[in-house]
């Protein structure tokens, strides 16, 4: 039988029992549709990460007191830190350093007329901007001469903005950190998806010694590389030069190096995991599918048994038999294929809308799912076919 013949039998038969076929078609609906939205969020949440870390600073490497050594000076919140103002000067200094932001960071009352909230202080250098990607909503940032002279100036974050209910025209307000007068010089460009980054007074890093520490300590250094191909060079360079100033010999470091490169890719490997578990998960669902499958072939074949005795005794092959019940298994499974990918797709638009993320769609996903509910009907539907095939017509014809 040419291919179209048994294409239109197998739709024509299908479709005498539409509620049977619906049914049958519903788990493997269900398994396409889970792989592909579950695939989709997988992918869609490591985008969301990982442009959330990018966001963070370009070409970033953070670096952090280690273990405290004797003699160390006290950091903003009480606890000892290794790492000073001089420090990140000698940093600056090195090649293929673009930006250095040297922070002292503690949390203080911060007050607007009647509105008030305990919120992240920040005492740092004009390079802040370019290590940690901030662009100015309103107003500007701290400039030299603000550290140079120990100005009462500050740059609030979006989210400090709203709470305090200030707006662009606040611009040369005076807001209150700590008790302590500070004009408002420039509000933040908000990054979204932390919050943390968003909601923070961020003063210069010289009135913030001279008021609330006494002291030269940073709580940390960012160091943004000029390219992201100079990220291991520059931290090597880091470590040698704190090694030197620090004068540690033996390897034992009092200061740790982030690099954001590293955690880009530690990102991206465990949502590699992440998705084929999910998609694993999901698969499980169609095979379930592809049992519903044989189930109803089986049955359809126990139906058709004087069927199939006409067709053998008027000349039918045992292969255009097995060709029929195939052909039939594999209609049903890509119908329902396709209406999950439908689906799926329509699931993944909604969770990453909801999510923040946005509509992410993979292709090849959808290749691997088709390919995959086609392989289900084959290996589902060869048992049922081949039982058809192997019937003997005169026992097919005498069966009631």
């Amino acid at each position: 039988m040419k291919i179209t013949d048994l294409l239109h039998l197998a739709l024509s038969r299908l479709g005498t029992g539409k509620m049977r076929t619906a049914l049958t078609m519903l788990g493997v609906i269900i398994g396409v549709a889970s792989v592909v939205a579950l695939v989709s969020v997988a992918q869609g949440a490591t985008a969301g990460i990982s442009t959330r870390l990018q966001s963070l600073g370009t070409n970033l490497l953070t670096v952090s007191p280690g273990f405290t050594r004797t003699g160390a000076t006290r950091g903003a919140a009480g606890s000892a830190t290794t790492l000073t103002v001089a420090d990140a000067t000698a940093l600056s200094t090195l090649s293929g350093v673009q930006a250095i932001a040297p922070e002292l960071t503690t949390n203080k009352l911060v007050l607007y007329g009647t509105q008030n909230e305990t919120t992240r202080l920040i005492g740092t250098t004009p390079g802040y901007t370019t290590v940690f990607a901030y662009d100015m909503w309103a107003g500007s940032f701290l400039n030299e001469a603000s550290i140079d002279n120990n100005l009462r100036v500050a740059v609030i974050g979006a989210t400090t903005a709203d709470n305090l209910g200030l707006t662009e025209t606040s611009i040369g307000q005076t807001i209150y950190v700590a008790g302590l007068p500070f004009e408002l010089i420039g509000i933040t460009q908000p990054k979204g998806g932390s919050t943390s980054a968003d909601d923070q007074v961020i003063i210069p890093l010289s009135t913030a010694h001279e008021l609330f520490v006494g002291s030269n300590s940073v709580s940390a250094i960012g160091v943004s590389a000029a390219s992201a191909d100079q990220i291991d060079t520059v931290s090597a360079e880091v470590t040698t030069t704190l090694e030197q100033r620090h004068g540690i010999t033996n390897g034992t470091d009092d200061f740790t190096i982030a690099n954001q490169a590293q955690l880009l890719g530690t990102v991206s490997s465990v949502s590699d995991v992440l998705t084929l578990l999910l998609a694993g998960i999901a698969s499980i669902s169609l095979l379930v599918g592809g049992i519903g499958i044989m189930n109803i072939m089986l049955v359809s074949v126990r139906e058709r048994t004087r069927e199939i005795g006409i067709r053998k005794a008027i000349g039918a092959r045992g292969r255009d038999i097995l060709s029929q019940f195939l052909v039939e298994a594999l209609a049903l499974s890509l119908a329902g294929g396709l209406i999950g990918i439908a689906v799926g797709v329509a699931a993944s638009f909604v969770i990453g809308i909801y999510g923040g993320w946005g509509f992410i769609f993979n292709p090849l996903t959808v290749v691997v799912a088709v390919g995959f509910s086609l392989i289900v009907g084959v290996i589902f539907g060869v048992w049922p076919a081949s039982q058809a095939a192997r019937l003997d017509p005169v026992v097919a014809l005498r069966y009631e």
